[in-house]
């Protein structure tokens, strides 16, 4: 073994005047802790938006973990959403570098062959950077689906998953129904060619994908899903499962 793997983390960006008078990335300690206390080196990519700094900073890392925030911006993957939707949507407040620069990375994950661990927005972006398109906003859209944004309990367990019992996540968690926190709006609509569903709630919103059998071998692994196992991998062993299996996939990379 050739030392601890490293985890090539996505942060957030906040508001102008949050901290500083400019744009800054911030990135939830849970992560951090998360993959630290598994055994794994977190390093937060940079701002950039450049091909040769996010080509290079995937070089450098075993792994990629793309985290959640706010909204993809829908001019991605939706030039003709009707404004009741539109005006649903919460943007990340840099005019969509955000997005530009997960798209890349992601290329650049499959570039090199690293394993990708997708959460919440990050599973979004992952279906979109691959060719599918988002639910602009659950309540609107699905009315009578269960209420997946719970930003009220975003620690706790609020409903469960269906998992294809043929699945990595299945086999991960070893079940095939998961309990999950949930604090989203939108969703995979249509799924990228690529992937294949394999978590769904109960009202069908899609909770898990991964890369179809066919194309297993472009990717060592890949896993999206729709919730946060970072904030319940301390009580919830399941979740904490998933970033072992992530960790454990990195380190593979690191030591072939």
């Amino acid at each position: 073994m050739n030392g601890l793997p490293v985890i090539l983390v996505t942060p957030d960006v906040e508001e102008k005047g949050s901290e500083f008078g400019d744009l800054a990335i911030s990135l939830s300690m849970r992560y951090q802790r998360t993959l630290a206390g598994l055994g794994a080196v977190p390093l937060v990519l940079s701002a950039a938006i450049s091909r040769e700094v996010i080509a290079e900073s995937v070089r450098r890392c075993d792994a990629v973990l793309l985290t959640g925030g706010e909204d993809v911006d829908p001019r991605v993957y939706e030039s003709r959403l009707p404004a009741k939707l539109r005006n649903k949507v919460q943007l990340t407040p840099d005019g969509g570098h955000r997005d530009f620069r997960e798209i890349l990375l992601i290329d650049e994950a499959f570039r090199q062959r690293k394993p990708l661990l997708a959460i919440c927005r990050g599973h979004q972006i992952l279906n979109v950077a691959l060719g599918g398109t988002l639910v602009a906003d659950l309540p609107t859209q699905f009315p009578k689906g269960l209420n997946h944004r719970r930003m009220d309990q975003r620690a706790k367990v609020v409903h469960e998953v269906r998992l294809e019992s043929d699945s990595l996540l299945a086999r991960i968690v070893g079940a095939q129904t998961l309990g999950v926190n949930s604090t989203h709006h939108q969703a995979v609509a249509r799924v990228a060619s690529a992937l294949r569903v394999v978590g769904a709630s109960s009202d069908g919103v899609i909770e898990a994908l991964e890369l179809k059998p066919s194309l297993a071998a472009s990717l060592p692994w890949l896993l999206g899903v729709q919730f946060h196992p970072e904030r319940l991998a301390d009580r919830h062993p399941e979740h904490e499962r998933i970033f072992r299996a992530f960790i454990e996939a990195a380190r593979k990379s690191l030591d072939s």
